[in-house]
């Protein structure tokens, strides 16, 4: 799972907000709004754990299909 990158990225109005990264283990903001969610959502430890879980469980069953 090195080389597997999980991104979640979500959109308001065609502009990217707010992504998680699997290889940095956090979310990043982009604007002033995702910053604010992005600050909330690294504070709290079970949403971080639970998206750095999806890398393993959604990118490790898909990996052999591509």
């Amino acid at each position: 799972l090195k080389d597997i990158q999980y991104v979640l990225s979500m959109y308001y109005d065609k502009l990217e907000y707010i992504r998680f990264d699997s290889n940095i283990g956090k979310f990043v903001g982009y604007t002033a709004y995702g910053v604010k969610n992005a600050e909330r959502l690294n504070n709290d430890p079970s949403i971080i754990g639970a998206r750095k879980a999806q890398s393993e469980t959604y990118c490790l069953n898909n990996v052999g299909i591509d």
